[in-house]
Parts: C-alpha cells; sequence; structure tokens
C-alpha cells in the first residue's frame, strides 16, 4: 500500500505541473496531456496490485478536473496499465529509453482513445482535428523531454520511502 501511495503522490506532482502549463499556455488555446505518465512507472516497476491502485487513484485525479464522466480516467489509465504489466516481461524495463517510448505509445493510444470518446462533443469534426493533432504533438514532445526526470523522480521517492519500512520491521507490501 506504501508503494502505491509514494507513487500517487507523485502523479499529484505531475497533475500539479501540468495543469500550471495548461494554464500558462490557454492563450495559445493548447492543451496538453501525458496520461501515458501516469501509467507507464507503475505497471513496469511495481507488483501488479500496488501499481494498479497507483493508476487508478491517477485516474481518479485526473476525473477530478476534467470535463467527462467521472471515471473515465480510471477505467483507461487501469485497462493501459494492465495491458503493459502483461508486456512488461518483453521490454527492457528498467531502461529508461524503453519506459520513455511506452509511455509515449501509451499516451498515444489513451489520447486516440479519448478523442474518439469525446468527439461527438465537437460541432465541427473537421476543426477538430488540426488542433487534436497539434496537442498531440505538443504532448509527446512533452513526454519525451520529461519522462526521464520524472521515472527518476518516482524512483528516488520509493527509494526514500523504502528505509521508512525496515526501520519499522515490517514491509509495506
Amino acid at each position: 500500500m506504501r508503494r502505491a501511495l509514494v507513487v500517487f503522490a507523485t502523479l499529484i506532482l505531475l497533475w500539479a505541473f501540468l495543469s500550471e502549463l495548461n494554464h500558462a499556455l490557454s492563450p495559445w488555446h493548447m492543451y496538453v496531456w501525458t496520461g501515458g505518465l501516469f501509467v507507464t512507472y507503475a505497471a513496469l516497476a511495481l507488483p501488479l496490485h500496488p501499481g494498479l491502485l497507483a493508476s487508478l487513484m491517477g485516474g481518479m485525479l485526473c476525473d477530478a478536473s476534467a470535463p467527462i464522466p467521472f471515471g473515465t480516467h480510471a477505467l483507461l489509465f487501469a485497462a493501459t496499465h494492465v495491458v503493459i504489466f502483461n508486456v512488461r516481461n518483453r521490454v527492457p524495463r528498467d531502461e529508461t529509453v524503453a519506459r520513455t517510448i511506452i509511455a509515449s505509445i501509451a499516451n498515444f493510444a489513451l489520447s486516440l482513445v479519448f478523442s474518439l470518446f469525446l468527439i461527438s462533443r465537437v460541432p465541427s469534426l473537421v476543426s477538430a482535428w488540426p488542433r487534436m493533432l497539434t496537442d498531440l504533438i505538443c504532448s509527446q514532445v512533452l513526454i519525451a523531454l520529461i519522462a526521464p526526470w520524472f521515472f527518476a523522480l518516482q524512483a528516488g521517492a520509493l527509494d526514500i520511502a523504502r528505509p521508512l519500512t525496515s526501520r519499522y520491521g515490517r514491509d509495506a507490501e
């Protein structure tokens, strides 16, 4: 349980960073979304249950501020977590480059699903695609830039929390 809470704390930091960044980008009508980062580290580094719990809590955090039905992010993050968890033995999951590529692929897939889910709310379909494509490209570039730092932050947070479990003589998970 402690590992899930530590990873969730880092997801809160990511969510706050993205909220501020999107606020700063709003005069240019741009929006970045990095849903792949909310799932990748937990799916690659943690056991199934703590990682899935962290991904679900991260999804609920994103749901709390999104104008979509509550639980949409949580459900899609959980599904993405399970898919990445099931393929993690086939990829070099300890390498930062591989994690970044997986986060980019997951973000692309999640963005596509969200776009298809929300496309019915757009009055003019033709005018929406250029903006969606621009936002996706900006999001993918942002993931390539911050993913190594964010994965190091998550690993460092877990390393800091690890001595707390040995100090009290019990394991968190």
